[in-house]
């Protein structure tokens, strides 16, 4: 019998092999095709559909839980790259009105998840973090931490990037007159020889921060400590955060897996039962950071493009190209951005449990 059992388990691992055979190279594939056809957040959205596809067919299987960790490190330090003292510098001369500005900006995100959660179509962490305005592969990865469904979430976040993406291009060249952004140049996959230091500094960072998150359960720890960890030690001039692209997508495709395979068939068809829903949300959260890029112009005299871009909700790389393509003020545009996702990944475990009290 032992010896039965033994062998139905290796069978069971060849079988899965089998199938990471398949999944890996079709998931990698569908990541360039849609980043061809300049689809945002290809290599999340492409894994993770082409995984909902292998799921649904009763695929059993699972990204494992140091990848996972490891993946939200990488994450937690690009955040930290697109931080530099002056920023926190921007941050300080007008700190009063980007705190107002961030808070309401949150306080519409919540007020968003809310009525999604009211309507009992969703429960309310699932509404919280699907609404919550931050980077959307952060809020995926932390999502499962505090009770939300991360299919469902990762759903609501990238439609939100996708509809935040054509809106901002479409008012900022109609509206503001912006010509399409140029190329930029792309970053190299693999780190050269003499930036092997800072790779492997970066790399410390990136492992580190998230053994610490695990040895000690710290709530969204697996980003956060990572990102303030490198960003320390980049601005004390011990290393240059190094992150190749390869890394990079390698990262975002193990999260679109992970989010992808946690998929099954009743999953898929309660995700198309509820994209109405889903809409209602995403729209409604997207006007009313509208209303905080008006109290920007209003307290700080930004131009309204500046404005629109710093207050919109998610999409970053993204809103960084627009704003590097126009006359608005870029470094503004980062620190209020960066400092929204800080505090989002910081309340957000607070504000699904108030959530979830008053509905």
């Amino acid at each position: 019998m032992i010896a039965l059992a033994m062998w139905k388990r290796q069978m069971v691992s060849l079988r899965q092999i089998r199938i990471w055979i398949f999944l890996i190279p079709a998931s990698v594939g569908a990541a360039y095709f849609l980043q061809f056809t300049g689809f945002p957040a290809a290599f999340l959205m492409g894994p993770m559909l082409v995984a909902i596809v292998f799921a649904a067919r009763g695929t059993k299987l699972s990204v494992a839980r140091p990848l996972m960790l490891f993946s939200q490190g990488v994450i937690g330090v690009l955040v930290a790259s697109a931080l530099d003292l002056n920023i926190l510098q921007v941050l300080g001369d007008n700190i009063l009105s980007v705190l107002l500005v961030i808070t309401t900006t949150v306080i519409f995100s919540t007020f968003a998840g809310w009525l999604l959660a009211k309507s009992k179509r969703l429960p309310g962490t699932t509404a919280a973090w699907g609404c919550a305005p931050g980077a959307a592969s952060g809020m995926i990865t932390l999502a499962e931490e505090f009770g939300a469904d991360p299919r469902l979430v990762a759903l609501m976040q990238f439609l939100r990037v996708s509809m935040v993406i054509v809106l901002a291009t479409v008012i900022s060249r109609l509206i503001f007159d912006v010509n399409a952004p140029p190329k930029l140049e792309a970053s190299s996959y693999f780190f050269e020889l003499w930036e092997l230091p800072d790779f492997l500094f970066t790399l410390g960072a990136i492992i580190g921060g998230a053994s610490v998150a695990r040895a000690f359960g710290v709530p969204s720890g697996g980003v956060f400590i990572p990102m303030v960890l490198a960003f320390g030690l980049q601005n004390f001039g011990l290393m240059k955060i190094t992150l190749p692209t390869a890394l990079l997508y390698t990262a975002f495709t193990l999260i679109g897996l992970w989010v992808g395979l946690k998929f099954d068939r009743e999953t898929v068809f309660k995700a198309i039962r509820l994209l109405p829903t889903m809409l209602v949300g995403t729209i409604s959260l997207i006007l009313l950071c509208g209303i905080s890029a008006a109290i920007l112009v209003w307290l700080v005299g930004v131009d309204p493009l500046t404005a629109y871009l710093a207050t919109t909700p998610g999409a970053l790389e993204a809103i960084t190209i627009i704003a590097v393509s126009s006359n608005a003020d870029v470094s503004f545009i980062l620190s209020i951005q960066t400092a929204r996702l800080l505090i989002v990944i910081l309340t957000g475990p607070m504000l699904a449990k108030m959530i979830c009290r008053i509905t």
